[in-house]
This record gives structure tokens, sequence and C-alpha cells, in this order.
């Protein structure tokens, strides 16, 4: 049976139970559409007893206690439902469209989606080193991670100087949503399947660029991989 896809009633309701939450780590619905995608991504298996404080951004709430009350049941299940969306639509082979929330001047700028994915990628760091090391793959990660960093605290760790433009930040939104060769990588090409692409198999298309460590980095800062998201990655891991 597959899982139906949260509505706009569905995404005023999480909205309204992640802003009551109040503390400065609790995630909204844009960081949580990132957050749940990543960890549909992930190899391991993370049990909700471990990703639930990442959303609401406090270890210490009593889950027993959050729980009994019915307001925060159904955000539970809504959560838990968009997961399993999210988890359908790339084991499927469908479009991932990520749940982005307009900024004051009505531009959707997808760095809260980023950075909610990079979080859920916190949550299992060593899972995805195979990945950043592969040269033939590795570039699946620098749409998310250029617009996760673009304002960034540290300023060497940003991969602009100048403001990027709207036509960039819609190609790197388009990549950032291509997480289905995230998911595929991790999920559908394996070990075996990474054996047999390299006997010249081609079972699996691939649109994430090939990148060198050398090379331009595809987010278009104009710098080396290795000086621009290369950096970031090394640095996050």
């Amino acid at each position: 049976m597959n899982p139906e896809p949260l509505n706009d009633s569905d995404f005023e309701s999480l909205a309204s139970v992640l802003q009551s939450f109040g503390g400065k780590r609790a995630i909204n619905v844009e960081q949580l559409d990132g957050f749940l995608a990543a960890l549909v991504c992930c190899p391991s298996v993370i049990a909700e007893a471990e990703y639930l404080p990442e959303v609401w951004g406090d270890e210490m709430i009593n889950e027993h206690a959050f729980t009994a009350q019915p307001v925060l049941q159904q955000f539970l299940s809504l959560v838990a439902r968009h997961k399993a969306a999210i988890a359908h639509t790339l084991l499927s082979g469908g479009v991932f469209t990520p749940v982005l929330l307009p900024d004051g001047q009505g531009v959707f700028r997808g760095n809260d989606w980023a950075n909610g994915f990079v979080r859920g990628m916190n949550l299992r760091k060593q899972d995805w080193v195979v990945l950043f090391d592969d040269e033939d793959h590795g570039g699946s990660f620098v749409p998310i991670l250029a617009l996760a960093h673009e304002h960034d605290p540290d300023p060497e760790m940003r991969p602009y100087k100048e403001p990027i433009s709207a036509d960039r930040r819609e190609k790197l939104i388009i990549g950032a949503a291509a997480v289905m060769n995230i998911y595929k990588y991790f999920h559908s090409y394996g070990e075996v399947g990474r054996t047999a692409s390299a006997a010249g198999s081609s079972t699996y298309r691939w649109f994430s660029a090939k990148i060198g460590r050398n090379e331009l980095c595809p987010c278009g800062s104009g710098k080396k991989y290795k000086q621009c998201c290369g950096k970031v990655m090394l640095h996050w891991l």
C-alpha cells in the first residue's frame, strides 16, 4: 500500500507543532523534509528514538509524555507518513520534489532544506564517506553542500563570495532535489553494483558529475573542488 503524501493542511499542522517547540535546535518544515530525505538515503536504519530529538531540538523531552497528547500523536504520525512517502518516491524511481518555504521576499532559497539534509547526515557521518570518496558519483553532494554553506558563519566555508543569481540557485535546487542518485548509490547500486559498473554494466544511469579533486567545483564558484565543496565535506567529516 502506497503511503499517502501530506497535503497542505497536513504541512500546516506540522509547522504549527514545530513552531511550538521553540528550541534553538528545533527545525521547520523545509528542514524537516531535507532531514527525512537524508534518513531515507542513509545506508543505516536510524530509529525514531534517535532522530526525533533532532526534530524537536531537545533531548530532554519525555517521549512518553509527548506522545500522550493527541495533537502530538498526530504530529508523530505525520512525520512518519512523510518519511514513508519520501521513501516510496525514491524506491519507486519517482520524481522527488523538496518542500521549500519562501522567504520574506517570496524567494525559495533552499538553504533550510540543504541544512536539514546535512543535519540528517550528521547522525551517521561515517556512512557517507564511501560516496564522498567516490570520484564518479561524489558530485551528488555538491549542490546540497553549496546551499547548506551559502551563508556559513565561517566565510572560508562559503562556496560563493558574491550573492548567487536566481538562475544558479534554481540549478542548485534542482541538483539537490536529485537525491535519488544518492539513494540509488546506497540502496540499489551497492557493492555488487559497483563491481558490475567497473566491468561495463549500464544497469543504473547516473546524473551527478564525475568529479576530480583538482577540477572546477560543479557548484559554479570558479574554485577547484578541493578548495570549495570538497573542503566543506572534509571539514564536515
